[in-house]
């Protein structure tokens, strides 16, 4: 049976381009050279101490072996523990150092992320395959793909190759030693060729399994975190109560974590015979390594303590490939998701921005005219509205009528911008609205929509929309919006939290109470015009 060809396979071009694109998006988050110099010198130095330890440790067993004297072996001991206790110092401190640039940087990647929702075109944001994509991001991202498997990919192939390189240098001696025959050199050096051969095919197919894993599980992962948001927050206890939900919910979770652990479980055990058949690989050669050193000890060709070293760097080289090969394979993979991440970064906004200044009149006229437009919702063949005609200017009070469902909403929208007219155009003063200014266009309009939202936020950031507001201008719209009397209850005044999310004795409101909230928000912008959708 052929083989299904994997459709987010990419060329190795590809692979690199992603990787240089990924590399050059980190470097934009933050401070790179200070991340990197504490990565690669944090990495080089925990590395090294190994070989430190492993190369006076072979010099302390031949001193002792041959009863050099007391105060040599004291230099010796001095010299492996003093160094092991600088190189730990500067360790520690080059690893608090990347803990806090790492930690700038993935923050500012959340913040990154957050203006690329709110640049996105309103199309996009409603748009429910951009929607899934950006949760599938999160999620991903959450479990360490992307920016921070590119780090730590980073650190094991810098790690590898520093362990390649000293296990390279305190070996390369074995094989210039002119008393060991050649064959041994042959073999030792076969046997590590063909161990690292099984290494990096045993992590191949350890990877592909992982990575089957991890594709399986991104509608279970989506569904978790809805549910948990769902079933966590405090506001939805009272449907759960009511509708005696907590069995069905319980249910479904159980159902949907059973699977997930199963697969889960399938998984591990195919990961575990992979591992078993590595490490039979790495200790049969660890058992010809010290046949063929006792063999030459015996023979007087190397001493004791190289016999230490030498098996003790051919496995730390062994393990070394074995990882680099495994660095990049995972970077390889995390290459498809950074893939996806980019993808989203570079959804692209469509809505010409327009250069118009809005005309500013003393007397706040403007006139709105829609000439037969129609329009449907992308991806839809539908249309919303159809033909639609109407004139009106601020100052004027007009009703837009109709059942659910008729386009009151999606007439809304297109006023203000959030879509462009499938169909025909509208006019502001006569001039068609996409060629003003679009941020000065969408400042003439404040609407509370039927699914407005507040936040936990203080009352009177939720009525500025903002951080900073004037307190006696916002009390002045909440008295206006028929909030006066409960502003007088608000244990804080305008300071009083709204809900619980960020303050424990935040106010909980009526959805009465929430909507003359957002009527004072519109009203403290003090826009042109005025429209309360679903009043």
């Amino acid at each position: 049976m052929r083989k299904k060809p994997d459709p987010e396979a990419m060329k190795l071009s590809e692979q690199i381009q992603i990787s240089k694109r990924a590399f050059h998006y980190l470097f934009s988050l933050g401070r790179p050279h200070v991340i990197y110099l504490y990565l690669i010198g944090n990495t080089i130095v925990q590395n090294v101490m190994p070989y430190v330890s492993i190369f006076f440790s072979a010099k302390l067993i031949d001193a002792l072996y041959e009863g050099r004297p007391a105060a040599g072996l004291a230099v010796l001991v001095l010299l492996t523990v003093g160094s092991i206790f600088l190189l730990n110092l500067l360790g520690t401190w080059l690893s608090s150092g990347y803990a806090v640039a790492s930690d700038e940087v993935f923050r500012s990647q959340g913040w990154d992320q957050c203006q690329k929702a709110l640049k996105m075109a309103y199309a996009s944001v409603e748009d429910a395959d951009v929607a899934a994509l950006r949760a599938r991001i999160d999620m991903e991202s959450q479990t360490g793909y992307n920016l921070w498997y590119l780090s730590e990919c980073t650190r094991r192939l810098v790690a590898s190759l520093t362990r390649i390189v000293m296990s390279f240098s305190l070996t390369v001696s074995f094989f210039l030693l002119e008393a060991v025959p050649f064959f041994m050199k042959a073999a030792l050096a076969g046997g590590i060729l063909l161990s690292l051969v099984c290494g990096v095919d045993m992590n191949r197919k350890t990877e592909a399994c992982r990575q089957a894993f991890m594709e399986s599980c991104v509608d279970a992962n989506v569904f978790s975190e809805k549910y948990y948001q769902y079933i966590e927050h405090y506001s939805s206890g009272k449907d759960i109560r009511i509708y005696d939900m907590a069995r069905s919910l319980l249910e479904t979770n159980r159902e949907k974590m059973e699977d997930l652990n199963l697969n889960a479980l399938q998984m591990h055990w195919k990961i575990c015979g992979l591992k078993a058949v590595d490490l039979l690989c790495t200790y049969l050669l660890r058992f010809g390594v010290y046949l063929l050193l006792l063999y030459e000890a015996f023979a007087g060709q190397v001493t004791v303590g190289s016999i230490a070293r030498y098996v003790s760097c051919v496995m730390l080289l062994l393990g070394a490939c074995s990882e680099m090969v495994s660095a990049l394979q995972r970077q390889f993979v995390n290459n498809r998701y950074l893939k996806r991440l980019f993808s989203y970064l570079d959804i692209p906004n469509p809505m010409y921005q327009g250069t118009l200044t809005v005309e500013k009149r003393d007397d706040n006229a403007c006139t709105v005219e829609f000439k037969d437009v129609s329009f449907c919702y992308p991806n839809t063949k539908t249309y919303a509205l159809r033909h639609v005609n109407v004139k009106f200017q601020a100052g004027e009070k007009l009703a837009v009528v109709g059942q659910n469902g008729s386009g009151k909403t999606t007439f809304v929208k297109l006023l203000c911008r959030l879509y462009d007219p499938t169909e025909g155009e509208i006019l502001l003063n006569g001039v068609d609205i996409r060629k003003y200014d679009y941020q000065e266009y969408m400042s003439l309009f404040s609407i509370v929509f039927q699914d407005f939202k507040l936040f936990d936020f203080t009352l009177g950031q939720n009525v500025a929309a903002g951080k900073r507001y004037d307190r006696n201008k916002v009390c002045q719209c909440l008295v206006q919006a028929g909030f006066g009397e409960r502003l007088d209850a608000m244990p804080e005044g305008t300071e009083s939290y709204l809900y619980k999310g960020y303050d424990g004795s935040g106010v909980e409101l009526s959805g009465g109470e929430g909507q003359k909230i957002a009527l004072a928000r519109a009203l403290y912008k003090d826009a042109s015009f005025l429209i309360l959708d679903e009043p």
